[in-house]
């Protein structure tokens, strides 16, 4: 395997499947699934996942929601996503333990980065919930943030789409694909890897982004053993 610790950047989006909202337990089952391969071949796996299948502080902002009670109940959301994945990958045989970033003593460890690091040499998937645990920032920033400070190999950002285009290829036709792509190159385009925040973050602590198609069976397995599909962003 060319990377032996990867932090997994999920959308909580990522969840619904072909629902308009919740959480599909096919596409989870299918997750869990591709966790389960490439845990068997030693990998180190931590994961972020967002919450905006369940509501967006922005959004709520947006309707008049006060900004930061909307993101606490967002991060509460990305919690849930993360019970959800937890339990699917137990029923795949995963040893797990989810840490959050607020605490919920009942349902959850305290995010506590001692604890994840002696957990991921054991052997088991680390979720990471509650995002960062302030309004404000993304659980982009939060899976940047904990990436560094688990020493992480590379940030692999799961999505529908299977890399970095020059434009949305769901609505231009025309859109190329990079393979490969600097971070200056990324600011200069204008293209939208992360929100800034987070991909400053990744920028200044040299930690590459691979973009890929999460939902095509067998993609993780490849991206970790060094295949080039996606879009690889680094120095």
């Amino acid at each position: 395997m060319k990377y032996k610790r990867v932090l997994l950047k999920l959308s909580g989006e990522a969840l619904m499947g072909d629902r308009q909202y919740g959480i599909d337990p096919e596409r989870l089952s299918e997750y869990a699934k591709d966790i389960k391969e490439i845990t068997a071949l030693g990998v180190e796996v931590a994961i972020v996942i967002g919450g905006g299948n369940i509501f967006r502080g922005v959004a709520g902002a947006m309707h008049g929601m006060d900004r930061v009670q909307g993101d606490h109940m967002g991060m509460l959301a990305t919690v849930i996503n993360g019970l959800a994945l937890q339990n699917a990958l137990e029923d795949a045989d995963i040893k797990t333990r989810l840490q959050t970033a607020i605490k919920i003593n009942e349902v959850a460890e305290p995010f506590i980065r001692r604890k994840a690091l002696s957990h991921l040499k054991k052997g088991r998937v680390v979720i990471f919930g509650g995002g960062t645990g302030n309004p404000y920032f993304t659980t982009d920033s939060a899976a940047v943030l904990r990436a560094i400070e688990i020493e992480a190999d590379v940030i692999l950002k799961g999505t529908r789409v299977d890399g970095i285009y020059t434009a949305d290829p769901e609505k231009d036709l025309n859109a190329v694909k990079f393979d490969h792509i600097t971070f200056d190159d990324v600011l200069r385009k204008g293209l939208k890897v992360m929100d800034t925040t987070a991909f400053t973050l990744s920028q200044e602590n040299k930690l590459p982004i691979i973009v890929f198609d999460m939902n095509k069976k067998g993609n993780l397995l490849k991206v970790v053993s060094g295949e080039n599909i996606g879009t690889t962003v680094n120095l």
